[in-house]
């Protein structure tokens, strides 16, 4: 069994997005970052928020899974980057490109000219072939810094609420490899 520490982007994930819809799914197991910069993301802050969830969930199971998607995934990586915890897994899906032209500007203080270095557990970056935010080969590249294991999916834009994948299953298939390898 595991917990699970729900890691947004900007402005959080509205009720359709499959972050939510599996939050919802996991009950008391799934615990959701609350930063008080929603709108305009200081990455101090989103740390700590992550940080706080961690400590929620790790008192509820022993094993701690990171469900990030977009900016929440540089905040995944850097908090991993500084407190190294044990018994945890990332799952990080679309990370935006911090050095693109779409990159957000309302992270730009804070979130920009952040690299992928070695995360220090089992890892998996999970990308689409036509997102806006980030290519493909941006993305490979992180999941090479990460040294997480990368899978690319098509058609699916920024893997989010208005890529219409409702709960999006095959994402969940995705994380329990990462989770149970073996089964």
């Amino acid at each position: 069994m595991a917990a699970y520490v729900i890691i947004p982007g900007i402005d959080g994930s509205d009720e359709r997005h499959w972050q939510s819809l599996w939050e919802e799914r996991w009950g008391a197991s799934a615990v959701r970052i609350a930063p008080a910069s929603w709108s305009a993301p200081d990455l101090a802050d989103w740390v700590a928020a992550v940080q706080d969830a961690y400590e929620t969930a790790s008192r509820r199971e022993p094993h701690v899974v990171l469900v990030a998607h977009s900016l929440g995934c540089w905040a995944a990586a850097s908090w991993l980057e500084q407190a190294r915890p044990g018994a945890v897994a990332a799952f990080l899906v679309a990370p935006p490109d911090p050095g693109g032209p779409a990159f957000p500007r309302e992270a730009a203080s804070t979130f920009l000219g952040l690299t992928a270095r070695p995360l220090p557990c089992p890892s998996l970056m999970v990308a689409s072939d036509d997102d806006p935010y980030c290519d493909p080969a941006t993305a490979a590249s992180f999941a090479h810094g990460w040294r997480a294991r990368a899978r690319l999916v098509g058609g699916h834009g920024h893997i989010n609420s208005g890529s219409g994948l409702g709960d999006w299953r095959a994402g969940l298939e995705l994380l329990r490899g990462l989770v149970d390898p073996a089964g």
